[in-house]
């Protein structure tokens, strides 16, 4: 799931399932993964974005792995985030999707969306995780992020939403909103 995140940064789903696919049928452990040059990992990973740089990644995460943590995977956004290239979405995804443990993962549409609900008043992704935190209650952690990203890549686009589809346009404050369809 770790390594999958990383791979899905700035890349379509329909790139990176392949991709880990490809990835994770040569090399399913940290171990195996460090078995492989840097070179390797990144023609198994092609063509996600920032492959190059992901394989990289991937491979200080895998040693990491094995030198803090005994080639397992931490089960704690804190100890995720000690892993050079994981930061607190990717942790939360982690912690979220792996462990099924509370958590919000919070990218461009949860913070997009949550803001323009009114939900939070918040600048930055980090900053609406914190947010959430306070006002959503904990039963819903796990499933906002899915929920909103499907949302926000059919309906609540950035520019101009479809508020005319929205089955919840009535309640939207719609903040931020300068167009809509």
């Amino acid at each position: 799931m770790l390594v999958a995140c990383i791979l899905s940064l700035r890349t379509q789903d329909t790139t990176t399932g392949p991709a880990a696919a490809r990835l994770f049928a040569v090399a399913d452990t940290p171990a195996a993964m460090l078995r492989l040059p840097a070179q390797r990992i990144e023609t198994l990973i092609y063509p996600v974005g920032f492959y190059r740089t992901k394989a990289r990644v991937i491979r200080g995460i895998c040693r990491d792995l094995i030198d803090k943590f005994h080639g397992r995977v931490p089960d704690e956004i804190d100890l995720l985030m000690t892993l050079k290239g994981v930061g607190r979405k990717t942790a939360n995804l982690v912690v979220t999707e792996a462990f099924a443990k509370p958590g919000i993962c919070v990218d461009t549409h949860v913070h997009r969306i949550s803001n323009r609900w009114g939900l939070v008043k918040t600048a930055t992704p980090d900053r609406t995780e914190i947010a959430l935190r306070e006002v959503l209650p904990r039963r819903h952690w796990l499933e906002y992020n899915g929920i909103l990203v499907a949302f926000g890549q059919t309906i609540c686009h950035p520019t101009s939403p479809w508020c005319s589809r929205c089955k919840i346009a009535d309640l939207c404050p719609r903040i931020g909103v300068v167009r809509s369809r």
